[in-house]
């Protein structure tokens, strides 16, 4: 079994994952990390930072379909507020980061359930 914290269903409920599809992508000057994604949500864009630039050119990201995390608190990083998360697969440590992504496209803002 996978070790994690066990959390009830109304808490993981809170959670707002949205489909978003990247339109700009530029790596945050002075950071080998930071890539400045801005992100249509469907009803709003958002800037999302992340921390994918030593595996993914921004030029690669953009068009691509991922899954937000459209609630999550801002936070700023190098001067530049991010105003949610893109989610991944393959975060520990030694692997290689994959952006989760849709099979097809679907509307962006859709909910993912």
């Amino acid at each position: 079994m996978v070790e994690s914290q066990i959390i009830d269903y109304a808490e993981f409920a809170k959670v707002d994952l949205r489909v978003g599809v990247v339109e700009e992508a530029e790596r945050i000057p002075g950071s080998r990390k930071l890539i400045r994604l801005l992100i249509n949500l469907g009803s709003d864009k958002r800037q999302v930072i992340a921390g994918l630039a030593e595996w993914y050119k921004p030029e690669d990201l953009k068009g691509k379909y991922v899954i937000v995390v459209a609630n999550l608190k801002p936070k700023k990083m190098m001067g530049y507020e991010s105003q949610g998360m893109i989610l991944a697969a393959g975060c520990g440590e030694g692997e290689t980061p994959v952006i989760l992504t849709v099979e097809k496209p679907v509307p962006p803002g859709s909910k993912v359930c």
